[in-house]
C-alpha cells in the first residue's frame, strides 16, 4: 500500500456507516430520552451518508463530503437540539453544578454533609469542571452547555492526534487523510453519541489518542505525550491505567530515564492541575475520596444508577460480600495487568493501544458500578489502530520513495518508527 493511501476506503466507509445506521436505528427503537433523540437524528444522518457514499463511488467527489453529512446528522444536529430544547442530562447537570461550586467555594466537590443524592456526587477529576465554567459565569442556551465545549475540544484534539500520526506533517495527501480520519472518528457513535448526550468520555479518549500519536516514536514528543496524558488524568480517572502502559513502552523502547521523565511529567501535571483547579479540596480530602473513588466503586450511601449486566455489577448485586468480592477481583485484575506489562511490555504505540484496550475492557467488565458506555474507550483505541495502521511510513519507505535518508526523514516528521508498521488486522 502507498504511504499516502488511507485505510478508510469507500467500501470500508460504506460498511462502517451502514453498521452505524443499524446501531442508531436499534437505539431509536429500544431506548428513550436523550439517547433516543440522538439515535433518531443519527440514524437519518448515517443512512443518508451511506447512500451518498454508494452514489459517489464512481465519481470524483471526495469521501469527506458524504462523511460531513454524517457528522452533521450524528453530532451537530442532535447536539444543537438536545442543548437548546431538551432538559440537561445528569452528566451535564453534574458538570455545571460542580463548576458553579468551584467558582464559589474553590472546589468542585460537595462536602460530605451535602451529599444527599447520587446527583450530588462529582466522580470526575477537577479539570472536568472547566467545561462547565461558561455556564457558571452566566452563559445560557447552547453556549452555557458543557457539551458544546466538550465537542469543540474533543474534535480539535482528535484532529491534532491524527495530524501528529501522519507520515508527513506537511503534505496534501496526508492533510486530506487527517481531515477524513477526524470527520469519520467524530461522527462515529464512539464519539458523537456520548458528546451529544453529555457523557464525559470523548475529551479523555481524544487525549489518549494524542498521547498515542506523540509517543509513537522516540524523542521530545514522547515527553509531550506525558503532558497530554497528565491533562487527561486531571479530567477523569479512566485514563490512569494508561500511565503504566506507556511507561512500559518507553522503558522498553527508549530506556528507564525516558520512562521516568514521562511518568514524572504525567503525574506532576495531574497533581498540579488538580490542586490548581480545586485548592479548597486539600482541606477536605474526605470529600474528594467519596466523590472520585468511593462513589464510582459503589461504596457510598447514595450509589450511581449506572448499571449493566456485566459480571462485576451482577456480583455486587448479591450483597455486601459480593460487592467486596467484585472490588477484590478488580484489584487482582489490576495487579495481573501490571505484571503483564513487566513480563511482556508493548513494543510500539500500536501494541500499547491494544494492551490498554484489553486492560480497560477487563476493568469495565469487573467494576461493581459499570455501564456499557465505558466500552467507548477500547472501541476508540481499536479504531485508532485501524485508522492509523496502513499508510504509516517508516524511514526506509520514505528513503526509497522520496530519496531521503532516514535521518532527514525523521527530521521532516516522516517516520514514526524504525521499522514498517504492520497492516491493521481489523
Amino acid at each position: 500500500m502507498s504511504v499516502h493511501e488511507h485505510w478508510l476506503t469507500q467500501n470500508r466507509a460504506l460498511a462502517a456507516t451502514s453498521a452505524f445506521a443499524i446501531y442508531a436505528t436499534g437505539l431509536a427503537i429500544y431506548t428513550g430520552g436523550a439517547d433516543q433523540t440522538w439515535a433518531v437524528w443519527a440514524a437519518v444522518g448515517y443512512g443518508v451518508t451511506a447512500l451518498l457514499i454508494l452514489a459517489t463511488k464512481r465519481t470524483r467527489i471526495p469521501l469527506i463530503v458524504p462523511l460531513l453529512v454524517g457528522l452533521v446528522g450524528a453530532l451537530a444536529a442532535p447536539l444543537f437540539w438536545l442543548s437548546t430544547r431538551v432538559r440537561p442530562t445528569a452528566e451535564v447537570t453534574v458538570i455545571s453544578q460542580s463548576a458553579t461550586h468551584l467558582l464559589h467555594h474553590g472546589t468542585p466537590y460537595f462536602a460530605s454533609g451535602q451529599l444527599d443524592s447520587w446527583l450530588s456526587y462529582n466522580p470526575y477529576m477537577p479539570l472536568m469542571a472547566a467545561f462547565g465554567i461558561p455556564h457558571a459565569l452566566g452563559a445560557t442556551g447552547m453556549f452555557g452547555d458543557p457539551r458544546l465545549w466538550m465537542t469543540l475540544v474533543s474534535v480539535a484534539l482528535i484532529a491534532a492526534a491524527f495530524w501528529f500520526a501522519a507520515p508527513h506533517l506537511t503534505c496534501r495527501p496526508c492533510s486530506r487523510n487527517v481531515a477524513v480520519s477526524t470527520v469519520f472518528a467524530a461522527s462515529s457513535p464512539v464519539i458523537a453519541y456520548p458528546l451529544a448526550v453529555g457523557i464525559t468520555d470523548p475529551p479523555v479518549i481524544a487525549l489518549l489518542l494524542l498521547t498515542l500519536a506523540l509517543a509513537a516514536r522516540p524523542g521530545r514528543r514522547a515527553m509531550w505525550a506525558g503532558v497530554a496524558l497528565g491533562i487527561a488524568s486531571a479530567m477523569k480517572a479512566t485514563s490512569w491505567p494508561a500511565i503504566p502502559v506507556f511507561a512500559a513502552l518507553l522503558a522498553t523502547r527508549d530506556g528507564i530515564k525516558a520512562m521516568w521523565r514521562f511518568v514524572g511529567v504525567a503525574i506532576i501535571l495531574t497533581v498540579g492541575i488538580s490542586i490548581a483547579m480545586a485548592p479548597a479540596a486539600l482541606s477536605d480530602p474526605t470529600s474528594f475520596l467519596q466523590n472520585t473513588i468511593l462513589f464510582p466503586l459503589g461504596l457510598t450511601q447514595h450509589q450511581t444508577p449506572a448499571a449493566s449486566p456485566l459480571p462485576g455489577h451482577l456480583l455486587a448485586m448479591t450483597g455486601p460480600t459480593g460487592h467486596l468480592a467484585a472490588v477484590a477481583l478488580l484489584a487482582l485484575a489490576g495487579l495481573g495487568f501490571a505484571v503483564s506489562l513487566i513480563v511482556r511490555p508493548p513494543a510500539d504505540a500500536r501494541g500499547a493501544a491494544l494492551r490498554l484496550a484489553l486492560g480497560l475492557s477487563v476493568m469495565f467488565t469487573l467494576a461493581p458500578a459499570t455501564r456499557w458506555g465505558y466500552f467507548v474507550y477500547p472501541l476508540g483505541l481499536i479504531g485508532w489502530v485501524a485508522l492509523t495502521g496502513e499508510g504509516s511510513a517508516s524511514a526506509e519507505s520514505l528513503q526509497s520513495s522520496e530519496g531521503l535518508t532516514p535521518a532527514i526523514a525523521v527530521a521532516a516528521g516522516g517516520s514514526r518508527t524504525s521499522a514498517p508498521q504492520p497492516v491493521s488486522p481489523r
